[in-house]
């Protein structure tokens, strides 16, 4: 992939781009063989890769300069902006978004925040991308509510230049910290979320709800994990840390009795949505905290699908699982490190097969789905 800002030195977020995507691959692969190393794998599956280009569904961008010339996209470290608007990232369904939010900042007055000065409203622009029809979420992050009535009453003008804009909000983030949103979501559009499709399962995207960035890998690991769990012997399956139910929704049949956790209410009215549409009545999703629902029961279920953030599922949930001993977990992950030593952390378990997918192309960054079956 050529990109323009990385040639000229002003982005180093891709830091493998010089590497051909085969290479990048082989070096990922390499490194969670070392990480896994000691812990026997029957099978290893071919890594899933995708577009190297173009291929993100969402962009986050620091808004700086002036209202009337403002820059969307990020500050280096010592404070200097830089517009990431030609990122080879982004869809081209993005450039006339962008074309068009520069101008309506300044129609609506939002002034750029400055980081130095403490001074200033508008912090971020996100903007998400549904596959399933091109329609798009767009959020102000501002530090207050001063110019949410200037922001309305210039709406009209910004809907009509940009018609696929289906859900506008404005987040609230009011604390002098690189934190990209508040609490307060005050939305602007009668649609509060945004509907996408992989594999025939709906899935709706709300603002402060987990959605995965690269939709063409997405899609292929969650139709993987659906094809691994309906080929074994599953009645009851928990899934923790489930977002707005991806996995869940694409593994469950109408037989299956699911539960699906995860911290966030916005995602799980999401995937409440979802499971409502498929006529699924046997799943059942809940706000709460993946540790504390699961270490609190006593019915253990046949599967246990975890996806953590980063930090993975931690001392305290691998010793229930340990203990409590479902027949099958299925580990999908975002960092393979805390994937490795939460596996470390299940000596009754053997690792039926590994599967790398590249959801992160140009850096070091990958997921993982792993399959462990009860010794």
């Amino acid at each position: 992939m050529q990109c323009a800002l990385y040639d000229a030195g002003r982005c180093r977020s891709c830091q493998w781009i010089e590497q051909p995507l085969a290479t990048q691959l082989t070096a990922k692969m390499d490194y969670l063989h070392h990480l896994l190393a000691g812990l026997p794998v029957a099978e290893w599956r071919t890594p899933v890769s995708g577009p190297e280009q173009g291929f993100r569904n969402k962009a986050k961008m620091v808004v700086s300069g002036s209202v009337e010339k403002p820059l969307l996209g990020m500050l280096h470290r010592d404070g200097t902006p830089e517009d990431l608007t030609e990122c080879p990232l982004y869809p081209d369904s993005f450039a006339p978004v962008f074309a068009a939010l520069k101008p309506f900042i300044a129609r609506a007055g939002l002034t750029p925040y400055n980081v130095a000065r403490k001074r200033g409203e508008l912090k971020y622009l996100l903007l998400t991308e549904s596959q399933q029809d091109g329609g798009m979420m767009l959020r102000f992050v501002l530090r207050s509510e001063t110019k949410l009535a200037q922001l309305r009453a210039a709406l009209p003008w910004l809907l009509a230049q940009l018609p696929q804009l289906k859900v506008i909000s404005v987040n609230i983030q009011p604390v002098h910290m690189a934190i990209m949103e508040g609490e307060t979501e005050i939305f602007l559009t009668e649609q509060q979320a945004l509907a996408e499709n992989f594999n025939g399962v709906p899935l709706w995207i709300r603002p402060q709800s987990f959605f995965q960035t690269n939709p063409v890998v997405a899609s292929t690991l969650y139709s993987t994990a659906r094809n691994w769990v309906r080929a074994l012997p599953v009645t009851h399956m928990w899934d923790l840390f489930c977002g707005v139910g991806g996995f869940g929704l694409h593994c469950a049949t109408p037989e299956m009795r699911l539960t699906g956790i995860e911290i966030s209410p916005e995602a799980i009215a999401c995937a409440t949505q979802s499971a409502q549409v498929l006529g699924l009545h046997n799943l059942h999703f809940q706000a709460l905290d993946s540790t504390q629902f699961a270490t609190a029961q006593q019915d253990v279920p046949d599967l246990v699908l975890v996806n953590p953030p980063r930090r993975g599922i931690g001392a305290e949930l691998c010793g229930y699982l340990s203990r409590m001993a479902p027949p099958f977990i299925v580990y999908s992950s975002c960092n393979a490190q805390s994937m490795a030593k939460d596996i470390r952390q299940l000596p009754g378990y053997r690792i039926e097969r590994v599967q790398l997918f590249d959801m992160f192309p140009h850096t070091a960054h990958y997921e993982v789905l792993t399959l462990l079956v009860k010794i």
